[in-house]
Order: structure tokens, then sequence, then C-alpha cells
């Protein structure tokens, strides 16, 4: 008996479903929502093997997630679809509404308090027009030289007690990093509220901003 045209669906939707399911895929796309990069990098970016990372990167490309082109003896990956990113975004909501040891890992980035609501891009671009917010990227340099919000900082979350003294204690300062998954920008506005400062995140990260149709800048 042929296979019924709904169940082919099915089948497919499911493939789909399945290259989402492993946390080193999600990592993957993570990375690939930033910049398209080469196997190598992505797997010093995971801490995934190169063999185990090609792995993964067939599992996401027979899902249709990514593609990949050569350069030299190169592979180099990149994201199929940005609506992916929408996705990961609708998945992360759903766990953390559903979950209740997402929003007990959440808690735990915060010391254990509330955090306050995020800024929307709509409101930071305003606010960046006007010059009334500092911008932190806590993302790895490497990761800011390829893009980053105009106007952005620059700072590591482990090296933010040593430019403390630098920031405005009278201006907000809402801080980003990669996206949904990312939780740089949950431990800066920990830190920075822990020692005084009025601090946000972004809801969402570079990637959203960039899907937007926002300005980026570059200085790679």
């Amino acid at each position: 008996m042929s296979i019924s045209p709904k169940m082919a669906l099915l089948e497919e939707y499911a493939l789909v479903a399945r290259a989402f399911s492993a946390p080193a895929r999600l990592m993957l796309l993570e990375q690939l929502a930033q910049s398209e990069r080469r196997v190598e990098a992505l797997a010093e970016k995971t801490g995934l093997t190169v063999a185990n990372c090609s792995q993964h990167l067939q599992q996401l490309r027979r899902a249709g997630l990514v593609t990949s082109r050569r350069d030299g003896k190169a592979i180099i990956y990149r994201l199929s679809d940005a609506r992916t990113l929408t996705f990961l975004g609708i998945l992360g909501d759903v766990a953390e509404r559903n979950l209740a040891q997402v929003g007990e890992i959440l808690r735990g980035l915060t010391n254990g308090e509330d955090a306050p609501e995020p800024i929307n891009r709509d409101e930071l671009a305003a606010r960046l027009s006007e010059g009334s917010v500092t911008v932190l990227d806590v993302r790895p340099a490497d990761e800011f030289a390829d893009a980053h919000i105009p106007g952005a900082l620059n700072m590591a979350v482990t090296e933010l007690d040593k430019f403390l003294t630098a920031l405005d204690r009278n201006t907000e300062i809402v801080a980003y990093c990669r996206g949904p998954y990312c939780v740089y920008a949950h431990q800066a506005v920990a830190f920075l509220r822990k020692n005084g400062f009025n601090a946000r995140r972004l809801d969402g990260g570079l990637p959203e901003w960039r899907e937007d149709g926002r300005t980026i800048r570059s200085t790679s």
C-alpha cells in the first residue's frame, strides 16, 4: 500500500523536527545565525570534534536547514532560511512557558531574582537615535567584529568587572548576545544590576536585529 499524501507530508515535517532534537545541532544553528562558518570554526565554537560536528551538519542539511559551499578545500555552512530564527525563538518560548525546569535555569542566571522585562528592538532603535542608552554586545570579539549593532560596546561577560568604572550609572544599559538561546545577556544584566546599574537585555539578539532590516556594522 502506498503512503498517503498526508503521511508523506508528516514524514517530511518530522524530518525537520528531528533535526532540532539534539542540543549540539541547536548550538550549531545558533552559531550559523551569527554568520556563515567553516566546519572547523563551528567545531571550535561548540566544543565538538570536527567529525561529530560534520555529522550534525549533515543532519541539518538533510532537513534543509543549512546549506554549504566550497572555498578551496574548506566547506562553509550557512542557514538556508532566516525563518529558522523564528522557529528557534518559538521553541524557546514554548519550553519556558511549559517546562518548570527552564524557568528555574533562567532564574539561576539572575541569582534567583526576577529579571526585568527585556527591551524590544523598536524601542532600542528609538533610544539609540536619542542617544539615551548604552548598548553592550557581550558576544566574543570575533562575532562582534563580523557584525554588531551600531554604537554597541563589546565587553565579554567575564571581563565586565574591569569596565564598570567606564560605564555611566545614570544611563540605562541594554545587553544583547546571540539570540534566544544565548545566556550571556542574562548573565551580564544580572551582574550589572547587582553592581547598581539600571540594565536590561534586548529581546532577541544580533541575528533578529539584522533580520528586521536594521543597520549593522562590521570591523572585520
